[in-house]
């Protein structure tokens, strides 16, 4: 069976991205992309105060994820599998949340001129989770600027990220309601995700469910 050559994962804060992202480019023999989050140094001032450091921690999050991309495209995308544990194009729903109209206008002509030079995946997985499961991880990785997060920001985002991939149709996509899920504890739960994964390509259509009674 053909895999996958580029696997994005998808989710708000807290739905497991980079752990599905490390487990299954170790298990395909392939190359994890991870998001470099904690190096924007505006991050945990935007968790304070959203208005004043949302454009900055946009821009600087637009300009880091394309340049990531762009030498993953000229050095990666043919050599192995690559699972990268977020969207290039994921960006405009926080764009969309936290940037007033006027700044988004700008945001968007810099997100048009990026957009259009890099590859798209093969396959996009989204992770679904509720919003007390999320709160239950971010709490559990103990990520400091993470406290920062509300319960109302992390609701807003999550509403953003489902009417996102509600209408989403630039790859194949697959659903994965992980609420009832445990993919890191449970091996069953795990493999059959995996199996998913490998023969989504072989279905017809753009975007399918997957979730625990499957």
């Amino acid at each position: 069976m053909e895999k996958p050559r580029y696997i994005a994962i998808e989710g708000p804060i807290g739905a497991g991205k980079t752990t599905l992202c490390r487990k299954l480019a170790e298990d395909l023999g392939g190359k994890p992309v991870l998001e470099e989050a904690e190096e924007n140094p505006f991050l945990v001032s935007f968790y304070k105060d959203r208005a004043k450091y949302g454009l900055k921690t946009q821009i600087l999050f637009l300009i880091t994820r394309y340049l990531q991309q762009k030498e993953l495209a000229q050095h990666e995308l043919f050599q192995q599998t690559v699972v990268c544990d977020y969207l290039f194009s994921k960006d405009r729903i926080f764009a969309a949340m936290n940037l007033s109209k006027e700044e988004f206008f700008l945001y968007e002509k810099i997100y048009t001129l990026f957009d259009t030079q890099l590859p798209k995946p093969d396959l996009v997985v989204y992770l679904q989770a509720s919003l007390d499961v999320l709160k239950k991880h971010i709490k559990k990785r103990g990520i400091a600027f993470e406290k920062y997060i509300t319960d109302d920001y992390l609701s807003e985002l999550t509403e953003g990220y489902n009417r996102y991939f509600f209408s989403y149709n630039e790859t194949p996509l697959l659903v994965v309601n992980v609420s009832d899920l445990d993919f890191v504890k449970n091996r069953q739960d795990y493999d059959n995700l995996v199996k998913e994964i490998l023969t989504l390509r072989s279905k017809r259509g753009n975007k399918h469910y997957f979730s625990i009674g499957k």
